[in-house]
């Protein structure tokens, strides 16, 4: 074990983020840490490293143990270049190769004993140069810079002109360069292309320490992480396997402590009801069959019923009017900036029912093909035109769409003045703002909350064609869930650009990819993409058009490599025969047909009991009036036969009662309507 949390608490004012969180990571461990937006995932994260202090609890690293953390801060050297600043992580390293360069200079130079005496001094720094890896230094710095997104070009850029990603850049080559026994990474893939973050997923995976990642990216979590730690309620429990088989296994749990709650407060409900039918028999014996039955209710350990954190969005995108068929056609588009060409002769159809997904590395012109076919941009040449009756939709990742001088409130009703306040409430209730949050300004939200008001505009619209550029960018896992529910369902048609390789896997329909200036066009998902990209790749190359397609049938919601001989062949293996279903059938219904008839058996022996109970019942509060009669009282032969019949009644109700508990219990059994 290298590191260990054990009872982690923190509080910020009366808010609890951490209660009692405890876990460990063993060495070579691949461990995420996941939770939805405001969970406590990054505040654990600054208490492992000790840039915050835990209210309690402790954090035990192992001896010897280096940690390294990509800080959202990035402490970066003016001056430097991104190769000098990336560089100087090797600083030790380097100062031994120019003490070798100067032994070697020196020894050329001297004789005899102190000859000797540099030779072995020379000796052991160059042993210690080539254990450290000191030859391949450089390489080795080019290889990460490269593989997170940096060209030789960029090498000799100084760090103070750089972009917020491109110094977030830096600081994880910076760390991944360091190789630390423990990495710490928080949203490494925020500023990362599709070919960075698999790069990354590569080395990570393949990397000899242990890691530990807070991330949304459920496709770089599956590639590897083997351990799931999931904060939750200020709790945290512990899941082994990669996310997907944490989410089936959380799935499960929560399933089955629903049903466990569900189960007990069934049960429950009965033995109260028997209890109070006990008790308005109003007899000494079932008076404490009642009291003994509620002692042991008092005994049973209540099921907590499970907690519904108020974390998921309703997202409904449904147009209200179908377009046509053909929704939007582009023709040799190109476009520029500065003289230096994003795209050019692009050709693609968009069909009613699509969802697109637009692909490529950071600056190959996807939100600038967006913006063009929405009409923001205009191209250098070609042409694009919508249908007939498209309405398009806009869901911009800058958030432009939104005044941020206007509240949440404001900003929808302002937009759609016909709605009115309550319809507004419920909407933005639905995107998780309530009570005074609909009153923030939006230039206070964060970047996710703004997400949730740029959605909540969109499923208002009148829109059948959506543009959405990166919509899961500031969502946590849960709302991304939601939303590609939403875009799966959606009867419109969608093209979109991200980086969220699961979001596209789960939703696209084709695959666009940008790159090298032209549009390859992918009739399939995500690993469909993946699977066929070489090939098609030198397809398109080999016709030297802007236009290359392959088709797949691995695309949400069709089987991948549908044809006519796998129909045939799954028909012939394993698809049950007609008779077989039709025999099936008859024995289901055959058995439904008993179960019902033992159930009405159940029900009409009940109500017999209870009119037999009822009537004894009856018959002994006679006998008990008859009692006070004067001519009875003075008749010994009536009044015996009357003691002996109330005796025999009695006898009777006790029968009685034990067989109505019995088929109480039985009824409850087999699920009749008995409450």
């Amino acid at each position: 074990m290298i590191l260990s949390c054990s009872n982690i608490c923190k509080s910020f004012g009366t808010d609890v983020i951490l209660d009692n969180v405890s876990f460990h990571v063993n060495e070579h461990e691949k461990a995420a840490i996941v939770g939805i937006n405001g969970a406590g995932k990054s505040t654990l994260l600054k208490i492992i490293v000790g840039e915050l202090s835990a209210d309690s609890g402790s954090v035990v690293i192992a001896k010897s143990t280096t940690v390294g953390y990509l800080s959202q801060q990035q402490d970066l050297t003016p001056g430097n270049t991104i190769w000098e600043e990336v560089l100087s992580v090797k600083a030790d390293i380097l100062a031994t190769e120019e003490n070798i360069r100067r032994l070697e200079h020196h020894m050329k130079e001297v004789e005899g004993e102190e000859l000797e005496a540099l030779l072995k001094q020379y000796t052991q720094l160059t042993h210690r140069f080539e254990n450290e890896n000191g030859y391949a230094v450089k390489s080795e710095v080019t290889g990460v810079l490269k593989g997170l997104g940096f060209s030789e070009d960029d090498f000799g850029m100084k760090v103070e002109t750089l972009s917020g990603g491109q110094k977030t850049r830096v600081a994880l080559s910076k760390l991944l360069l360091r190789t630390p026994d423990i990495i710490m990474l928080d949203e490494p893939t925020n500023h990362l292309d599709l070919e960075s973050i698999r790069w990354l997923e590569g080395f990570l995976s393949s990397y000899k320490g242990a890691v530990i990642l807070v991330a949304h990216d459920r496709y770089f979590l599956d590639k590897i992480v083997t351990k799931v730690v999931e904060i939750e309620n200020t709790h945290a429990e512990t899941f082994m396997g990669n996310y997907s088989t944490y989410s089936e296994k959380k799935q499960a749990e929560r399933y089955a402590q629903y049903r466990a709650y569900m189960n007990q407060q069934r049960e429950i409900k009965h033995q109260e009801k028997v209890i109070e039918t006990l008790r308005s028999y109003n007899r000494e014996k079932s008076i404490k069959r009642a009291e003994s039955r509620e002692k042991m209710l008092n005994k049973i350990e209540r099921v907590d019923k499970p907690i519904e954190l108020n974390d998921k969005m309703n997202i409904i995108l449904e147009p209200n009017i179908q377009s046509g068929n053909d929704v939007l056609t582009v023709k040799h588009l190109s476009k520029g900036f500065d003289g230096v060409t994003l795209f050019d002769d692009v050709n693609f159809e968009v069909k009613r029912g699509d969802r697109i997904a637009i692909i490529g590395n950071n600056g190959t012109g996807k939100t600038t093909m967006l913006k063009i076919i929405n009409g923001i941009l205009p191209p250098d040449h070609g042409e694009y035109k919508p249908g007939a009756k498209v309405y398009i939709g806009y869901y911009d990742q800058e958030h432009h769409v939104l005044d941020p001088a206007k509240s949440i409130f404001d900003e929808i009703q302002s937009t759609y003045p016909d709605i009115d306040n309550t319809r507004v409430r419920n909407l933005l209730a639905a995107f998780l703002f309530t009570g005074d949050d609909v009153f923030k300004l939006i230039g206070d939200l964060s970047g996710g909350e703004k997400a949730r008001v740029s959605l909540a505009k969109l499923m208002l619209s009148d829109a059948n064609f959506l543009i959405l550029d990166e919509p899961t960018n500031h969502l946590d896992i849960v709302s991304k869930e939601i939303l590609e529910q939403a875009v799966a369902s959606y009867t419109g048609t969608v093209v979109y650009v991200s980086h969220d390789r699961y979001f596209i896997n789960k939703t696209a329909t084709r695959v666009f990819e940008l790159t090298d200036k032209r549009l390859v066009q992918y009739e399939g998902n995500y690993d469909y993409y993946l699977d066929k990209r070489d090939a098609v790749m030198n397809a398109a190359y080999s016709t030297g058009s802007g236009r290359s397609v392959v088709s797949g049938g691995n695309t949400p919601g069709k089987g991948a490599g549908t044809s006519a001989s796998g129909l045939n062949t799954g028909a012939s293996g394993n698809a049950p025969s007609a008779s077989s279903a039709a025999a099936g059938g008859k024995n289901d219904w055959e058995t439904q047909k008993k179960l019902a008839a033992a159930r009405r058996k159940l029900e009409n022996d009940f109500s017999a009991c209870e009119k037999e109970i009822n009537a004894l019942e009856a018959r002994n509060t006679e006998i008990d009036a008859l009692f006070e009669d004067p001519d009875i009282a003075t008749n010994s032969v009536r009044l015996r036969e009357l003691t002996e019949e109330k005796s025999a009644n009695e006898a009777k109700l006790e029968e009685l009662m034990q067989t109505w508990e019995d088929l109480y219990e039985k009824l409850n059994d087999a699920g009749s309507p008995v409450l």
